[in-house]
C-alpha cells in the first residue's frame, strides 16, 4: 500500500505491507532510529511517538494507520536549532542512565507539559506510568520533568 505520513513536519511518501508497524517504519523505512523498539508486547513503551499530538506505543499503531496524520519522534522535539526543554531537563537532572526508555519518556513527558505545565509529582508519575526504566527508579526523570516545567522554552539556552 502506498501511504503518506509527516513525521517532524516533513511529508513522507512510501509502499508499505499493509502489517508493518509504525515503530518499523520509522526506524526501517525512514532512518529514525530514536524511537527505540523493546519489547514486542507493548508493555515497555520505549517505542512511544506522538500520533496527532498523543502518545502512542509504535508497536501497537500499523503504519498504515498513520497515513494522513502527524507523528512526532524524538528527532523531532528540537526547537529552532536548541533543544526542547524537556531535552535539556533529562540532560540536566540526569533523567537517564543506559538512554533506551528516554526518547518515549520525553515523548510522553512533553504530551504532559502541553497540557500541563506545571503538573504535580502524582501526574508526573501517572503520566509515565505506562512505560519501563529498570536503570534510574525515576526519581530524575521526575526531577527532569519538574525542570522542564520551571525552564519553558523561550528560557532554555541555544
Amino acid at each position: 500500500m502506498q501511504i503518506t505520513v509527516t513525521v517532524n513536519g516533513t511529508e513522507y511518501t512510501r509502499d508499505v505491507e499493509p502489517r508493518l508497524l509504525l515503530v518499523h517504519f520509522l526506524r526501517d523505512e525512514l532512518g529514525l532510529t530514536g524511537t527505540h523498539w523493546g519489547c514486542d508486547t507493548s508493555n515497555c513503551g520505549v517505542c512511544v511517538v506522538q500520533l496527532d499530538g498523543a502518545p502512542v506505543k509504535s508497536c501497537t499503531v500499523l503504519a498504515v494507520q498513520a497515513a494522513g496524520h502527524q507523528v512526532l519522534t524524538v528527532e523531532g522535539l528540537e526547537q529552532a536549532g536548541g533543544l526542547d526543554p524537556i531535552q535539556q531537563g533529562f540532560s540536566t537532572c540526569h533523567g537517564l542512565q543506559c538512554g533506551f526508555c528516554t526518547p518515549g519518556m520525553m515523548l510522553t513527558t512533553r504530551w504532559l507539559l502541553d497540557r500541563n505545565p506545571s503538573p504535580s509529582e502524582q501526574e508526573i508519575r501517572e503520566a509515565i506510568s505506562g512505560q519501563l526504566c529498570r536503570c534510574t527508579g525515576y526519581e530524575n526523570i521526575v526531577k527532569a520533568v519538574q525542570w522542564a516545567a520551571a525552564h519553558p522554552a523561550e528560557e532554555v539556552p541555544a
